[in-house]
């Protein structure tokens, strides 16, 4: 198999790192990779936060639904959706002209993800595990206030980065979907989520709804998925306010 391809079917979330830093040449060329993906009109509509202060890293371990591992990860780094730095050059040249909306919001949000990957393919690249952490879109007041956030900047995700230890190489990928469950032919089709939750995990009967019921529970009726929706409102409000 091609290795970039390789390298995607092998990449799993890896939480737990081999005390070993990351060497400087290393890091650089993982920042590097962020700065080549595409981005609407070249405009990189994203900032990138590389949190080194043990402290901060500790404080964000727990504001991101309390995850230690984030506290000593060795590379932390926080993608952030940001128009300021265009909006403030367009108001410059005409003050009379839009402030930044909706689709402004999700367009630099796409521009901060895809760099985002860019860096987690990089790492793998590069024999570095990583680790998504979306829980960095809760508590926006707060994490605002800790980033030192201006307005049209706002977090999409976290990024951990470390070697992985032996016990999380040998760890086993959880089976994806199919692609004829996710890939539909010129329209959306309805698909059966039962059967695809059922051929991706062997499960079937009363096996498959306990799995159903305590994965709604845990990733769904959650107290953090309720928090995120709140504070992604608050976001979005702080965002395109008048």
């Amino acid at each position: 198999m091609n290795p970039i391809l390789q390298s995607l079917h092998s990449r799993k979330s890896v939480r737990a790192y081999a005390d070993r830093p990351i060497e400087p040449e290393v890091r650089q060329a993982v920042l590097e990779a962020a700065l080549q993906a595409p981005s609407a009109g070249n405009m990189a509509l994203y900032s990138i936060i590389e949190v080194t202060d043990p402290d901060l890293k500790a404080t964000l371990a727990e504001t991101c639904d309390n995850q230690p591992f984030i506290a000593t990860a060795p590379m932390v780094l926080v993608f952030c959706a940001d128009y300021s730095r265009w909006y403030g050059v367009f108001a410059e040249a005409d003050p009379s002209t839009r402030r930044p909306s909706y689709g402004d919001f999700l367009l630099a949000c796409c521009d901060a993800l895809i760099a985002a990957q860019n860096t987690v393919v990089a790492a793998e690249a590069l024999g570095l595990g990583s680790c998504y952490i979306g829980d960095i879109m809760e508590r926006y007041e707060i994490h605002k206030e800790l980033l030192g956030l201006p307005r049209y900047v706002a977090p999409v995700t976290l990024l951990c980065f470390g070697y992985p230890t032996e016990q999380q190489k040998r760890r086993r990928k959880p089976p994806r979907f199919r692609v004829e469950d996710i890939v539909h032919e010129n329209r959306y089709r309805p698909r059966d989520m039962y059967a695809m939750i059922a051929a991706r995990g062997g499960l079937e009967g009363p096996e498959l709804a306990r799995w159903i019921d305590a994965f709604r529970r845990r990733k769904w009726d959650s107290d953090f998925s309720i928090e995120m929706s709140r504070s992604v409102k608050a976001m979005l409000e702080d965002w395109a306010r008048e």
